[in-house]
């Protein structure tokens, strides 16, 4: 009973403690709302942004992952085609060297012969020495022509001088003007004068008229004039005939279509043909019964120029060991000489 009654008695100062304390909780409600709110946003966003950066750190290493695996990739793609790209300029430089030399061989073994084509080169020099002695007498004989057609243009220049001016020639009593007395004989002109015979009156040539002072203006010829100018329509004014004809003539090929496309080849057979049939033959006939055994030395023993280069030794001969140079073989890296096999050929 007596603790109840010593609580009743301290019951108000706790009240009032209690009041207090309340009061300062209110005074410091707001401050302390506002610092929770404060934490509470550094907190949520260290915790957003540390997810976010371990967002980043995944994607980083998803897309580095899959950038690698694409440039190997295409490491291995660009590899793939440089190594191709290399082997065909490898096999196609191999394909033009024996190319190259199969058709040489070809070329000096059917298409140019030495022997054959210096046999014609002979012949085209005998040929074009007859061609330049004609084309010199050809032309002697022109030039003869002109100066025999000058020499008697001028005789006759002289010959019809010497008929108009035919009253200067000498008489018995009279000396002319090209036989003086001083001379031993005649000029060449009086003997022209002699040979001649007179121009006529009605031969000359009436050039120019006498003065008639009676003429008038009015009285002399109207000088002739000259013809018009043909005139030709142009454009809608022509005859529409004219433009039916010349929209619709013939087509007029050129000369390339014209001639044949084979007309060189033919040209040269013909040729080929004539030379064939006009060629000089000096081989003698003879009978059978007088004709003797002769030596025909073989193609290959013996020339006009020496002997022949026939045989094995004669081929042209290669030293692979004199070859220093060195060159690049394909992607193998390997270097070789120049002169030496290849062994994967």
């Amino acid at each position: 009973m007596a603790a109840m009654v010593r609580l009743l008695e301290e019951t108000d100062p706790i009240v009032e403690e209690v009041y207090r304390r309340k009061n300062e909780a209110e005074e410091a409600r707001q401050r302390e709302y506002l610092s929770t709110v404060k934490i509470q946003a550094w907190y949520r966003g260290e915790r957003t942004r540390a997810y976010i950066g371990h967002l980043n750190k995944c994607a980083t290493i998803i897309q580095r992952n899959w950038r690698g695996f694409l440039g190997r990739d295409l490491t291995r793609v660009l590899v793939r085609n440089s190594v191709l790209i290399m082997k065909i300029n490898y096999y196609n430089k191999k394909a033009t060297y024996i190319q190259k030399m199969w058709r040489g061989y070809y070329v000096r073994k059917y298409v140019f012969n030495y022997y054959s084509r210096k046999r014609y080169l002979e012949a085209l020099q005998i040929k074009n020495e007859i061609v330049r002695s004609e084309l010199e007498e050809y032309a002697e004989m022109q030039e003869q022509e002109r100066r025999r057609k000058a020499e008697k243009a001028h005789k006759e220049k002289r010959e019809i001088l010497a008929r108009k001016n035919h009253y200067l020639i000498s008489t018995e009593v009279i000396p002319g003007v090209f036989n003086s007395p001083f001379l031993p004989y005649p000029t060449e002109t009086e003997y022209l004068l002699r040979s001649v015979k007179p121009l006529l009156h009605h031969q000359k040539k009436k050039t120019d008229k006498p003065f008639d002072p009676t003429c008038r203006s009015y009285d002399l010829p109207k000088p002739k004039l000259l013809p018009p100018l043909s005139s030709k329509p142009q454009g809608p004014f022509r005859d529409p005939a004219d433009v039916q004809n010349q929209r619709y003539k013939e087509f007029q090929p050129s000369l390339r279509v014209a001639t044949s496309f084979t007309s060189l080849e033919e040209a040269r057979q013909r040729m080929k043909d004539e030379e064939w049939v006009t060629r000089l033959n000096d081989n003698v006939f003879e009978p059978f019964s007088k004709r003797e055994a002769r030596y025909e030395p073989l193609l290959h023993t013996r020339s006009e120029y020496g002997h022949l280069p026939y045989g094995f030794r004669y081929f042209r001969e290669e030293f692979p060991d004199r070859q220093v140079t060195r060159q690049w073989f394909g992607e193998n890296a390997v270097f070789q000489d120049v002169g030496a096999p290849d062994p994967n050929i």
